[in-house]
């Protein structure tokens, strides 16, 4: 779960770490009451979306910037005025853009120097990990192909927690001294804290700042969550912003069903992750373009399964469905009870091709044959995918 930039800092600001002054505005009506809080001079305002980009962002208008730095509080209300209800365009929402229905107006900082801070899950040594930079407020992903020598990485063992000597490899690395270094180790002490104790998959802040008097402050703020951990947060639960996300991953998540949208046009139902990647992947070997990943887990229910389907038929490109199904822990046949009653209930006029394995697969096939739906058998997931792909043609 993501959340948005003025949330972030809000609970950045609750673990002591330091940000500039900022108020949110969710209407034209609270523009006045946010810069209320701000003396007469420069005002940085900020469209609020889950992507990145902003600064570089246009928007469907042809107003330019979704971060504009405005001199006055009388310019940053006609700015904000520009951007809310309006939509911006970023290299990270795609052409479609993103609806601004929240703004965030800002401080300014002088800034001394940038930098580039984040703590996040490295799955590949079960750790967490910050990775810092003394290239900061540019694209991470540049800087680790241009020059990876400036890329620190420090692993944290979750037992024993950040540990000082690490806190000062740090300070070393990114070239802190005086009382920058000792308000930079504050910083990052209270920012591992805000990851660890919020169960945060990621805390990005691009960029961190160092000012002339020696502060040190998170000028931006990026935070994840980890959905599988929420039920321990419902005060992070309360900041999910619907708007931000596609309403049939919404309608996926009340049914406890992993589904990610994608813009092609042949929908793929599969339990596993591994399986469903496979899937889509089989699926473009053989000249075809998945519409979403739709994992139904290991024990799905007939009830997930017409879930599913009606959440499929919700996205308007899909000219096809392929099921992929292996019944390990799950009965082939409840899948195909599930198969028959979704799409009596949708009317499915579809191309649907079935591939079921595993677990009580005989009967499944059995109920599928004894249905009467005009819908085509795979025998292998090859066939399955070559049978989609040919019909949707």
């Amino acid at each position: 779960m993501n959340i948005h930039e003025y949330q972030a800092k809000a609970l950045f600001e609750k673990f002591g770490v330091p940000v500039p002054k900022g108020a949110p505005a969710k209407s034209a009506a609270d523009f006045d009451p946010a810069l209320a809080n701000f003396a007469e001079g420069t005002i940085v305002v900020k469209a609020q979306i889950h992507a990145g980009g902003r600064g570089k962002g246009t928007f469907t208008d042809g107003f330019k910037g979704g971060v504009k730095l405005c001199p006055s509080r009388a310019a940053a209300k006609e700015t904000a005025a520009k951007m809310l209800g309006n939509t911006l365009v970023t290299a990270q929402t795609g052409p479609a853009g993103r609806k601004v229905q929240t703004i965030y107006f800002t401080e300014a900082c002088a800034i001394k120097k940038e930098y580039y801070l984040a703590i996040l899950l490295d799955r590949a040594s079960s750790r967490p990990v910050i990775v810092a930079s003394t290239e900061g407020g540019v694209e991470i992903e540049k800087v680790a192909h241009e020059t990876p020598e400036k890329i620190t990485k420090v692993f944290v063992d979750p037992a024993y927690g950040l540990a000082d000597f690490q806190v000062r490899e740090l300070i070393f690395k990114l070239g802190f001294t005086g009382n920058e270094a000792k308000n930079a180790g504050k910083l990052i002490r209270q920012l591992y804290a805000c990851f660890w104790e919020t169960d945060a998959s990621m805390v990005e802040v691009n960029p961190l700042i160092t000012t002339a008097g020696g502060d040190v402050l998170a000028l931006d703020a990026k935070v994840s969550f980890d959905d599988n951990a929420l039920f321990r947060h419902p005060e992070i639960v309360a900041l999910r912003d619907l708007n931000e996300e596609d309403p049939k991953e919404i309608e996926a998540s009340k049914f406890s069903l992993s589904y990610i949208a994608l813009d092609g046009n042949i929908a793929c139902l599969v339990n596993g992750a591994g399986l469903a990647m496979s899937t889509m992947d089989i699926i473009k070997h053989f000249g075809g373009t998945p519409a979403n990943f739709l994992d139904v887990g290991g024990g799905a229910s007939k009830e997930q399964v017409v879930a599913a389907f009606k959440i499929i038929l919700g996205d308007p490109n899909v000219k096809g469905i392929v099921v992929n199904i292996f019944g390990g822990i799950m009965d082939c046949n409840v899948i195909a009870q599930g198969i028959v009653e979704a799409v009596k209930e949708v009317g499915l006029k579809l191309p649907l091709v079935v591939r079921l394995e595993g677990n009580n697969v005989v009967a499944g096939k059995a109920t599928l044959a004894a249905s009467g739906l005009k819908l085509v058998s795979g025998d292998t997931m090859a066939d399955a995918a070559q049978k989609i792909v040919k019909r949707v043609a």
